[in-house]
C-alpha cells in the first residue's frame, strides 16, 4: 500500500516501527504532564494522533503519516509501590528494564515478561503482549489492575477489568484512547535466577509432544527453531524451560546467596561480527542455525541464569533490529489453536522448502487469550519470525500463509503487522466489528489513528 507523500512542516520527523520498513514524518509532541497531553487530544490537527512509547512495535501501529505522535517516554514515574501486597502503580513510559530494576530488590517481577524489556508498560497494554509462561498467566492485561485512560474528548478515565474500554484497550493499540498510568499486579520470587532445562529436540513432531509436556512442568517454555532444516529434521529446535528459583534451592556457596534479589542485566562490549552488518541471507542464517543447534547441549537440566540472561538475550545486542539489512524486516508472528498442528505442520514445511532466512524463530505454547476484541493469543501454538524486507516474492508468499493461518481458525499478531490485507482480517478477529462500534461510539471524529488503523480500517 503506497504511504501518502505530504510536504513536511519544519517539525516533522521521520518514524518507523522496530522493523523500519515503512518510514513516514509526523509531528513529534512530548507532553510534560497530563495537562499537555489532554491538550494534544484536544486539538489533534487534521490527521488525528497515536500514542508512542519505545516504537518497539515492527510494524506501523505507533506511526501517523502527517499527523502527530504522543511520544509518551516523559511519562516515566513510579507513582506508588505496594511492598507487602505485591502491586506497583506507574506512568504509562515506565519500561519494563525500570520496574525491574526498581522492584527486583523488593522480591517482586513482572507477571509477564514479552521478548524485550525495552518497551514501556503502555505498549505492554496496547498490544497485550505475552511471554513464555503464556499458557499458566496469560497476557499482561490480565496482570492490569486498574487504567487511567486519556480517550478522545479530553476526559481522563478510570478503567477497571471487566468494562467493556477496559477489555477493548488491552490489545487496542492505542485506538481506545491514551493509556497515563497503570496498576499493575506483580509475580513475587525469590532470588533473581532461573533454573533453566535446555536440550535439542530433532524434529517438529517431537518438538510439539515436548512442548504440550513441559508446560505442566515448567512456568516458561519456548524453542529457537530452525526453519530452515528440512527433511527428518524440518523444525529441528532448541527446547528452552525454565522456573524461578527459589532461595533454599541456591547451592550453598553460590554468590546469590549474598545478594539473591540483584539485577544484573548486562551487555555485550562490541556488536557480534554479523551486527550491524549486510543482510542476514541463507548462508549467513544457515550458519547461525547449525551454531545454535550444535552449540546446545543434548540435555542439560538444572542451570543456573540471570533474568536478562534467560528472558532477553538479545537485549544485549547493540541494533540488533539492523540485521536484516538496509531496508528493514517483517516480523510475522502468527497462532494457529490446538487440533491444528497439521496446518502448523505444512506452514512449517513451506516455509523451509522456500529457504526463507528466517531469523530468530521462536515457536511458543499459548493458553486462554484475553477478553480484547483485538488481543492476539488463543489456545494454540504461536511461531514467530524475522524475514528481510526485501525477499523476492515475499508479500505473496505471506499472503499465502495468512490464508492458511485463517483457515486453521487462527490470526496474526496487529501489535507487529506491517503488511497484512484488510479482507483477512475479519476471519482472524471475529469480534472486530465489536471493535469497531466501540471506536466509532467512544471517538466518532477519529482523533486517535495511526498508520495502520488507516491500513486495516479499524
Amino acid at each position: 500500500m503506497a504511504v501518502e507523500t505530504r510536504v513536511p512542516d519544519e517539525d516533522c520527523e521521520a518514524i518507523s516501527g522496530w522493523g523500519r520498513t515503512a518510514p513516514t514524518l509526523a509531528r513529534v509532541h512530548r507532553p510534560r504532564g497530563y495537562a499537555e497531553a489532554v491538550e494534544a487530544v484536544l486539538a489533534p490537527g487534521r490527521r488525528g494522533l497515536v500514542a508512542r512509547g519505545l516504537g518497539r512495535a515492527c510494524g506501523d501501529a505507533a506511526q501517523n503519516a502527517g499527523g502527530t505522535v504522543l511520544d509518551m517516554t516523559g511519562f516515566d514515574r513510579l507513582l506508588a509501590v505496594d511492598t507487602a501486597a505485591g502491586l506497583v502503580v506507574c506512568e504509562a513510559g515506565v519500561t519494563l528494564h525500570r520496574l525491574m530494576e526498581a522492584l527486583l530488590p523488593f522480591g517482586w517481577f513482572l507477571p509477564v515478561v514479552p521478548g524485550t524489556r525495552y518497551m514501556t508498560v503502555g505498549g505492554a497494554i496496547g498490544a497485550d503482549v505475552h511471554g513464555g509462561n503464556h499458557s499458566v498467566a496469560g497476557s499482561f492485561g490480565r496482570h492490569v489492575t486498574a487504567l487511567e485512560l486519556l480517550t478522545a474528548d479530553g476526559r481522563i478515565r478510570a478503567v477497571s477489568p471487566g468494562t467493556p474500554l477496559f477489555d477493548a484497550t488491552t490489545g487496542g493499540l492505542g485506538l481506545t484512547g491514551v493509556v497515563l498510568s497503570a496498576t499493575l499486579r506483580l509475580l513475587p520470587v525469590e532470588t533473581s535466577l532461573m533454573r533453566v532445562d535446555t536440550e535439542r529436540v530433532p524434529d517438529l513432531d517431537a518438538l510439539l509432544t515436548r512442548l504440550a509436556d513441559g508446560g505442566r512442568r515448567h512456568s516458561y517454555s519456548a524453542a529457537r527453531i530452525d526453519l530452515l532444516a528440512r527433511g527428518a529434521a524440518t523444525g529441528r529446535a532448541v527446547l528452552t524451560r525454565g522456573d524461578h528459583v527459589p532461595y533454599d534451592a541456591l547451592p550453598r556457596r553460590h554468590r546469590a546467596r549474598r545478594e539473591p534479589l540483584a539485577f544484573r542485566p548486562g551487555r555485550l562490549p562490541v556488536p557480534p561480527p554479523y551486527v550491524p552488518g549486510g543482510p542476514l541471507g541463507r548462508t549467513s542464517v544457515g550458519l547461525l542455525n547449525e551454531l545454535w543447534y550444535r552449540g546446545a547441549p543434548r540435555a542439560a537440566t538444572g542451570r543456573l541464569r540471570s533474568l536478562p540472561a534467560f528472558f532477553h538475550p538479545l537485549d544485549g545486542v547493540p541494533h540488533r533490529n539492523r540485521i536484516h539489512g538496509p531496508e528493514g524486516f517483517v516480523r510475522y508472528r502468527f497462532v494457529v489453536p490446538y487440533g491444528q498442528e497439521d496446518a502448523l505442520r505444512r506452514i512449517v514445511r513451506r516455509i523451509a522448502d522456500r529457504r526463507l532466512p528466517c531469523f530468530p524463530a521462536v515457536l511458543r505454547r499459548l493458553g486462554a487469550g484475553g477478553p480484547g476484541p483485538l488481543s492476539f493469543p488463543l489456545p494454540g501454538w504461536s511461531l514467530a519470525l524475522g524475514l528481510p524486507t526485501g525477499l523476492p516474492g515475499l508479500g505473496r508468499f505471506l499472503d499465502a500463509l495468512d490464508e492458511e493461518v485463517a483457515g486453521a481458525g487462527g490470526r496474526i499478531d496487529l501489535a507487529e503487522d506491517s503488511r497484512v490485507r484488510p479482507e483477512a482480517l475479519a476471519a482472524m478477529y471475529p469480534r472486530l466489528d465489536e471493535f469497531r462500534t466501540l471506536r466509532a461510539a467512544l471517538d466518532p471524529r477519529s482523533v486517535l489513528v495511526s498508520d495502520l488503523a488507516r491500513r486495516l480500517g479499524l
